[in-house]
């Protein structure tokens, strides 16, 4: 008798949770199908410029370290009067 009760519950259990994925898939990866869900938050312009300008602080970053190490071992070679 549980088995009547339970099994179709658990089926219906399943089915729910496919609809669900089918309507709100979306993480921060590629955007949902048809009318559903929204442009991921990774993708949008202002996140698009923030990595950008991340990344082109870094660059800078990396060229003063490489410029103040070469000074350095300039200096250690060559030391100046």
């Amino acid at each position: 008798m549980f088995d009547r009760l339970y099994l179709p519950l658990l089926g219906a259990a399943a089915v729910a949770m496919v609809a669900l994925a089918l309507v709100w898939p979306q993480g921060l990866g590629a955007r949902s199908p048809g009318p559903f869900g929204h442009t991921p938050v990774q993708q949008t312009p202002a996140m698009k410029a923030a990595r950008e300008r991340e990344a082109a602080a870094a660059r800078r970053r990396e060229q003063d370290a490489r410029a103040a190490i070469r000074d350095l071992q300039t200096q250690a070679i060559a030391p100046s009067q």
